[in-house]
C-alpha cells in the first residue's frame, strides 16, 4: 500500500498587527517548507490595520488558513479572505490530503463575541462535513474551560463549548491561541492533542 503522505502546518496566533512578526513566520513557513499556514485568531490589533499581515504568506507562495480572534470583526476576516484569495474557516472546513481541518473563530469575549452554545454549533457544522476522513484538526482562537492554559491567565476565562466540542467530536488536535502567557503549551484532552500555538508559530505533521 502507498505510504500517505503527510500534511506539515505552521500554525500561529496573535500576530496583533505585527508586520514584522508576519513577515518572519512568512519566512519560517517557506524555510520549513510547510503545505499549509493556519492562522488562529488577533491577526490584527483591534482592527487598527490589516496591511502586510498576510501578505507576506501569500508572497511566498503558501495556503493560508484562517479564523478571527477576539481583536478582529467577521466581516475582517472575510474581507482579507477574499483580498488574498485564502479561506476563512469560522463555521466551514477543508481539506488537505487526507486531514479534515474545522474550525470557529471569535471568543467568549471581544470584538464580536460568542455564545458558547453558538461556538459548539459552528463547531459541528464544520466538523459534519469533514467527519468521515481519518485525521481531523480543530481550530480555536480562544481555549477549552478546564485546561493548563487556564491557569496562565485571570482575565480570559476558557470556553465551554470548545471544551463540549472536544469532548463529542474527538478531533485529533486542537489549534488555538488567544492566552499569550501560555503560547507552546500543550496537553491533551482525552484522544485530543491541544496546542496553544501562539505568536512564535508552530510547525505540526500528521
Amino acid at each position: 500500500m502507498a505510504k500517505k503522505e503527510k500534511l506539515k502546518i505552521l500554525a500561529a496566533g496573535d500576530i496583533h498587527g505585527d508586520t514584522g512578526l508576519a513577515k518572519k513566520l512568512a519566512e519560517k513557513a517557506k524555510k520549513e517548507n510547510v503545505d499549509l499556514v493556519v492562522l488562529c485568531g488577533d491577526i490584527t490589533y483591534a482592527e487598527q490595520s490589516t496591511e502586510n499581515l498576510i501578505g507576506p504568506f501569500v508572497k511566498n507562495k503558501k495556503k493560508v488558513l484562517l479564523i478571527p480572534g477576539n481583536h478582529e470583526t467577521f466581516a475582517t476576516a472575510d474581507f482579507l479572505a477574499e483580498l488574498y484569495d485564502i479561506k476563512n474557516i469560522h463555521g466551514y472546513s477543508v481539506r488537505y490530503k487526507d486531514v479534515g481541518i474545522f474550525g470557529c473563530g471569535g471568543a467568549n469575549i471581544g470584538l464580536e463575541q460568542l455564545r458558547e452554545d453558538e461556538i459548539l454549533k459552528l463547531l459541528k457544522e464544520g466538523f459534519n462535513r469533514i467527519k468521515y476522513l481519518n485525521k481531523k484538526i480543530m481550530v480555536t482562537h480562544v481555549h477549552p474551560a478546564g485546561t493548563k492554559i487556564e491557569r496562565f491567565t485571570k482575565f480570559f476565562p476558557g470556553s465551554t463549548g470548545v471544551r463540549k466540542a472536544i469532548d463529542t467530536l474527538k478531533p485529533d488536535i486542537l489549534l488555538c491561541s488567544h492566552v499569550h502567557e501560555a503560547e507552546g503549551i500543550e496537553e491533551k484532552i482525552g484522544k485530543t492533542r491541544v496546542i496553544n500555538v501562539g505568536k512564535s508559530g508552530k510547525i505540526i505533521e500528521l
